[in-house]
């Protein structure tokens, strides 16, 4: 048997689909006779109304859905945590897709939004941090934007026009790289992230200029691409140990890379921040929960998921908004940053 409509029903019934609506959301008075044999149908069928189908009068469905690609990394469910009491202040419920990283199921979930019918789209991470995104991938987000408000939430696709939440992480960065400076670091690394996503290109530039600025440079062997992980922290930090010099601060690409790189130093004796400062990105629940407390950047996630849903909410209602709302991050200094030893204190 097919999956009966609301318009199956109108259509056996005689009557318009917009009764057969008002029966449904009781939302006015139906001729007695009319809506006995509306409820005779539904009952004949086994219709289960549901979201979907009280929003097709409205062509509404009362959903946001968000593409994440991680959903293990504190910085989406804090993003996604943003959003979430946004969209319950305005009415809107929630569809969460978490991708594992993988462009083919944001293909997929992206058709799905269209089945849904979902009322706006906010995109994190995957596709739109590539620093070079292919065009087909590219056009899949532009067909879908078409019909459906889309915002992109630190990321970007070039050309494409979409609206744009995001955080200045070359600022952030450059904010922790100054702070190291400032201690008295000169051999300074950087450690995590792919070198084709613009996050991780944004912030190694960010520390070459600022270096740059200061006289000093950042070496090649002490820049150490990886994953955006705990594990990847650990073993990047590692290389970096077993050089034949070692730098005598690490910026890393997250939160999560910097607590690897703790984990390692600590595996080699070495103390923190009296042999080697760690700075993180992010500011997450975990920079805070392991001793030394990470020195770290502050992204104002929870922020970045509420302008998201307050965006796609202004463009819904067609209230006039910028394309492009940039936060400013803020250098957290914590325990895993202090000046550096001298060579006669080795």
């Amino acid at each position: 048997m097919k999956n009966i409509t609301i318009y199956d029903i109108a259509k056996e019934a005689g009557v318009s689909v917009s009764t057969v609506s008002r029966v449904l959301n009781s939302t006015a008075p139906v001729k007695a006779s009319t809506k006995e044999t509306i409820m005779r149908i539904i009952e004949k069928y086994k219709f289960q109304p549901n979201a979907l189908a009280r929003g097709l009068i409205k062509k509404e469905s009362g959903t946001i859905a968000m593409i994440v690609p991680d959903i293990t990394n504190p910085f989406f469910p804090e993003v996604f945590w943003g959003s979430e009491n946004e969209a319950r202040e305005k009415g809107y419920t929630f569809f969460l897709c978490n991708t594992a990283g993988e462009y083919s199921r944001e293909t997929e979930y992206l058709s799905i939004f269209r089945e849904k019918r979902v009322e706006g789209i906010i995109f994190v991470g995957g596709r739109i941090n590539l620093a070079n995104c292919p065009p087909d991938l590219v056009q899949e987000v532009m067909e879908v934007a078409e019909g459906t408000p889309i915002v992109l939430v630190n990321g970007n696709l070039a050309k494409s026009g979409l609206h744009r939440i995001y955080t200045d992480e070359a600022a952030g960065t450059a904010m922790s790289t100054q702070h190291l400076i400032d201690l008295g670091h000169k051999d300074i690394a950087f450690i995590g992230g792919l070198d084709f996503m613009t996050t991780t290109n944004q912030k190694v530039k960010a520390v070459k200029k600022k270096l740059e600025e200061h006289q000093l440079s950042l070496r090649k062997e002490w820049i150490q691409y990886g994953e955006f992980s705990i594990k990847a922290g650990r073993e990047l930090m590692n290389k970096l140990l077993d050089g034949e010099e070692r730098p005598t601060a690490v910026i890393c690409v997250n939160d999560f890379t910097a607590i690897g790189a703790v984990k390692a130093a600590m595996e080699r004796g070495l103390r923190i921040p009296d042999d080697i400062s760690i700075v993180g990105f992010d500011d997450s629940p975990l920079s805070t929960a392991v001793i030394p407390e990470l020195t770290t950047v502050t992204q104002n996630t929870y922020e970045l998921g509420r302008l998201a849903v307050e965006r796609i909410y202004q463009i819904i209602n067609g209230i006039p908004a910028k394309k492009n709302t940039v936060l400013q991050p803020e250098l957290i200094v914590r325990q895993s940053t202090g000046k550096p030893r001298q060579k006669n204190e080795y």
